[in-house]
C-alpha cells in the first residue's frame, strides 16, 4: 500500500508530465509555426492567477491502433475558467503539440462540459481551435463527440457570448464548431478553416488547392463571411477577444459593462453640417461619420472586408457599449445585397439577445436589383433584416443622413418596422424611390407623347422631388420624431439612449405579444 508521501509523489509526477504537453520539441515546432503553445496561450489571455484548470487528467479509453500505448497529455485540450478583465470567462484550448490536438472522444466531451459549463455559471465561452482534425482512430466515439458538442454550444447560443479563436488548423466536420459561435477571429497566418483539406479536395474532386487558398483568412474574411475578425498572430488574437468581451454582457440576462468616458456625451459636431457632397449620387466615407460621432472615436468593426456596402461594429455612447449598422456610399453606393443582408441580420439578433442598443445610419438607395440578385434570393435574404428588426427588443434609434429609399428604408430601421426613435438630417432623402424612377413610371407617357419630352421630363422630377425626396413628408405624417441638424447628432442619440434605458425592463412587450415559440425567419 504506497504511503501518502508516495501519493503526492505520484500525484505531483504525473501533472508535471502533463504539464509538458507534447514535449519540447513539439513546443519548439510550434513556436517555429509562429503559434504559441496552448498553456501560453491561456497565462496570456487570463487575468494573472485566476485560471483555474478542470479536467487535467481526462484519459481516452480507445486501445485500437496503438492508441492503449499512446498518451496524449489532457486530452489535447486544456479547459478551464478564470477571470477576463475582472469578469470570468469559460475556456477550451486545444494543443497541437499533443497528438495534433485531434478531436477524439475526450477531447470533445472535456470541450463539451466547458461549454456546459459556461452556459450553467452564466459566463462566456472562448474557443482556441488548433487542431489536426477528427481522431480517426476512435471511429464512432470521435464521430458522436462532434454531435454533443455542437448540441450544447447550440443550446448555449443566445444564453452566453461565445468567441472562436482560429489560431491553427481546423478542418472536417469540426470546423462548425467554430462558425456557429457568434464571432470568429482568424490568425492571418496560421488559422485555417473548412469542411475538407486539400488532399481530400484532390481526391474526390480532382482539383489542386493551397491551404492558404481553400481555407485561409481570405477565403472566410473576404469571400464565405465566415471570419468576422482577422488577427496578426496569437498575441494580437487574444488582445482582439479581450476587447470584444470588454463590450458584452457576461450572459443574457445581464447589461453590458458600460463605463467612464470624459467625451461630453452633448458634444457638437459642426464639421458634420458640411460633411456631406453637394451631389446627392457623389459618394463620400462613412467611416469619419462614426469615429465623428461616437465615444473618443472609439469603433470596433466586424467583418469589415466581406460585404463592405454593410457596416457593422461596437462603439460607446456616454461610455454604454452600442451596435453600429451604417451603409457605406463608397462601395456600390450603400446598396444592401444578399451578403449584406445576412450581415446585417445576424449583428442585429446577437445586440438583441444580449441587450446591446442599435444605432443606424441611412444612406441606402435600396435592395440590389437584377437577375443575379433575385436568383441568389435577395427577396429571401433581404428579409432577414425585417424579421431581426421587428423582433428586436433593445433601443432601437436611426439617423438619416441622406438616401433611405424602399426596401432599404426598413432594411436599415425605421419607425414602422420597429424603430423608437428616427432623426433625418436636413439634406435626407426619404421616399419610396428616387425622382427619376418615379417620374419615369407615374409620368412615361406623359413624357413620351411631349413635344419636348426631356422638358417635361424634368419638370416632373422637380414637382416629385420636392414634394416628396425630402425628409419633410415623412416628418409631418410622424413617420420621422424630428428633423435635427448634423452637428446635434451625438447629442440627439445620446438623450435617446437615457430615455431607453429601461425599455422592456419589466418585459411588457414580450407579455403583450401572444406566445409562439419562435419566428420562422427566412434562413
Amino acid at each position: 500500500m504506497p504511503t501518502p508521501a508516495e501519493r503526492i509523489e505520484e500525484y505531483q509526477r504525473k501533472r508535471a508530465r502533463i504539464l509538458q504537453m507534447g514535449g519540447a520539441e513539439a513546443i519548439e515546432r510550434q513556436r517555429k509555426d509562429g503559434k504559441w503553445s496552448v498553456r501560453e496561450r491561456v497565462e496570456y489571455f487570463f487575468d494573472p492567477g485566476t485560471f483555474t484548470e478542470i479536467g487535467l487528467f481526462v484519459k481516452h479509453r480507445t486501445t485500437a491502433f496503438g492508441l492503449d500505448k499512446r498518451e496524449i497529455p489532457a486530452e489535447g485540450v486544456v479547459t478551464g475558467f478564470g477571470k477576463v478583465n475582472g469578469r470570468y470567462v469559460v475556456v477550451a484550448a486545444e494543443d497541437y503539440t499533443a497528438m495534433a490536438g485531434t478531436f477524439g472522444e475526450y477531447h470533445g466531451r472535456k470541450f463539451t462540459r466547458a461549454v456546459e459549463f459556461a452556459r450553467e455559471k452564466g459566463w462566456p465561452f472562448i474557443g482556441m481551435n488548433d487542431s489536426g482534425g477528427a481522431r480517426l482512430q476512435e471511429g464512432m466515439d470521435t464521430l458522436e463527440s462532434y454531435g454533443w458538442l455542437f448540441r450544447a454550444q447550440i443550446l448555449a447560443s443566445g444564453v452566453i457570448p461565445q468567441i472562436a479563436l482560429l489560431m491553427g488548423p481546423c478542418l472536417g466536420g469540426q470546423a462548425y464548431h467554430p462558425v456557429m459561435q457568434d464571432f470568429l477571429i482568424q490568425c492571418r497566418k496560421t488559422g485555417f478553416m473548412g469542411i475538407a483539406g486539400p488532399a481530400f479536395v484532390k481526391t474526390q474532386l480532382g482539383e489542386d488547392i493551397t491551404l492558404p487558398e481553400l481555407s485561409g483568412w481570405k477565403a472566410h474574411a473576404v469571400k464565405s463571411g465566415c471570419t468576422h475578425i482577422v488577427a496578426e498572430d496569437d498575441k494580437d488574437c487574444l488582445d482582439k477577444c479581450k476587447e470584444l468581451l470588454a463590450l458584452f454582457p457576461s450572459n443574457n440576462r445581464e447589461m453590458p459593462p458600460r463605463i467612464e468616458t470624459k467625451d461630453d456625451p452633448e458634444r457638437p459636431i459642426p464639421e458634420l453640417d458640411t460633411f456631406l457632397p453637394e451631389q446627392a449620387s457623389t459618394p463620400f466615407d462613412m467611416y469619419p461619420v462614426i469615429r465623428k460621432i461616437v465615444d473618443d472615436g472609439y469603433f470596433f468593426e466586424i467583418m469589415g472586408s466581406y460585404a463592405r456596402s454593410i457596416i457593422i461594429g461596437f462603439a460607446r455612447f456616454n461610455g454604454r457599449p452600442v451596435g453600429i449598422m451604417a451603409n457605406q456610399p463608397k462601395w456600390a453606393g450603400g446598396v444592401i445585397d444578399c451578403d449584406a443582408a445576412d450581415k446585417g441580420a445576424r449583428f442585429i439578433r446577437f445586440c438583441d439577445v444580449f441587450n446591446i442598443p442599435l444605432v443606424t445610419f441611412h444612406d441606402a438607395p435600396g435592395y440590389m436589383i437584377g437577375p443575379d440578385q433575385d436568383w441568389k434570393g435577395i427577396l429571401r435574404h433581404g428579409a432577414k433584416l425585417l424579421y431581426a428588426w421587428a423582433d428586436a427588443t433593445v433601443p432601437l434609434i436611426a439617423v438619416i443622413m441622406r438616401k433611405s429609399y424602399a426596401g432599404a428604408h426598413y432594411g436599415m430601421l425605421d419607425k414602422a418596422i420597429g424603430a423608437d426613435l428616427v432623426f433625418a438630417w436636413p439634406m435626407a432623402q426619404v421616399t419610396i424611390v428616387g425622382a427619376d424612377t418615379a417620374a419615369s413610371v407615374i409620368f412615361a407617357r406623359e413624357i413620351q407623347s411631349a413635344p419636348n419630352p426631356e422638358e417635361v421630363r424634368a419638370k416632373r422630377i422637380k414637382e416629385y422631388n420636392e414634394l416628396y425626396e425630402t425628409p419633410y413628408h415623412s416628418a409631418e405624417r410622424g413617420y420621422t420624431d424630428d428633423i435635427i441638424m448634423p452637428h446635434d447628432t451625438r447629442k440627439m442619440i445620446n438623450r435617446a439612449l437615457d430615455a431607453l434605458e429601461n425599455k422592456n425592463k419589466d418585459n411588457k412587450a414580450f407579455n403583450a405579444k401572444a406566445w409562439r415559440k419562435y419566428a420562422n425567419i427566412n434562413l
